[in-house]
């Protein structure tokens, strides 16, 4: 046993000397987030965005518009797949987060617009992947997509396989008041984890979700 364990510490060792990922850590040079309704780049992800820069990560948030998604997510997706493929070409590879609305729109990118076949992970925090009843208080085609058992979310549900076997990871909080009911945004097809944090609109600067993401990443630095 003695053996055993000084080959494994040994392994570990070279490994680490050849700078070799270790077990489990996502590789990751690239991270784009997409923002939730009514939100704009400038409004988002300020703590998450900076705590990658500062690990050499290169960050997207781009703007989509409109950013209340009348009409459709399906146009913030394409709008989505623009910025990527403009930003950093075709093929690179890139991590995916998204929060609240952004993350069906994620999906939508993922699963209908070729996406997961260059996204090495995908993060959602506090998204209604079953609908959320707050969305019959808003207007538009994504509010109206965005409902509980929305044909929208039916179709995006049908089509989960294209994912293959990408890591994923859904955070909520039970104290949401905008995702209603807050189990909502658990996902069959994800990691789910329950963040104590009080506001949906915190979420994305909750040092839990914050830490959970980054230690999950290999980055430069």
């Amino acid at each position: 046993m003695k053996r055993v364990i000084l080959t494994l510490l040994a392994a570990a060792s070279l490994a680490n000397a050849r700078g070799e990922v270790p077990s489990g850590l996502i590789p990751t040079t690239r991270v784009v987030m997409v923002h939730g309704i009514f939100q704009a780049e400038w409004r988002s992800f300020g703590f998450l965005r900076r705590d990658l820069e500062a690990r050499g990560v290169e960050c997207l948030v781009p703007s989509l518009k409109p950013a209340d998604g009348r009409e459709g997510l399906e146009v913030l997706a394409q709008q989505l797949k623009h910025e990527i493929d403009t930003r950093f070409g075709p093929k690179e590879h890139i991590v995916l987060v998204g929060f609240s609305m952004g993350g069906l729109v994620s999906r939508y990118y993922l699963q209908e617009l070729g996406g997961a076949k260059r996204c090495d992970a995908f993060f959602t925090i506090s998204t209604p992947h079953h609908g959320t009843a707050m969305a019959h208080l808003c207007y538009g085609e994504g509010a109206r997509q965005m409902r509980c058992d929305s044909p929208w979310l039916t179709r995006l549900a049908s089509t989960e396989n294209r994912l293959g076997k990408m890591p994923i990871v859904s955070y909520r909080t039970p104290a949401d008041l905008i995702i209603i009911p807050s189990c909502s945004s658990d996902w069959a097809r994800a990691e789910n984890i329950s963040v104590p944090c009080p506001l949906h609109p915190m979420m994305t600067a909750s040092p839990k979700v914050r830490g959970d993401i980054l230690s999950r990443l290999k980055t430069p630095s």
